[in-house]
């Protein structure tokens, strides 16, 4: 398991049989994704639960690595936190 995925899993709780939400449309999260990604200027410690947010595959292709989402990115994964 790759440590990001570890540090998601473990601050929400989950554990890697459970069923885990795409935090943008719901359905089953497959990839744990890095909001400010290392080679787009990110931090050299990207691997903290705030740049850290599960997707689904629909929803890693049409919004991560795509600036023009970002920001609606970041403010869902913010909701995420804040609950």
């Amino acid at each position: 398991m790759k440590a990001h995925t570890k540090i998601y899993l473990d601050h929400f709780g989950y554990d890697t049989t459970d069923f885990i939400p795409c935090e943008v449309c719901g359905n089953q999260a497959i990839d744990i994704h890095h909001l400010q990604a290392r080679g787009m200027g990110g931090s050299k410690h990207a691997d903290t639960i705030t740049n850290l947010m599960a997707l689904c595959c629909k929803c890693h292709i049409e919004y991560g690595d795509k600036k023009q989402h970002k920001d609606f990115l970041i403010i869902t994964h913010q909701i995420k936190m804040n609950k």
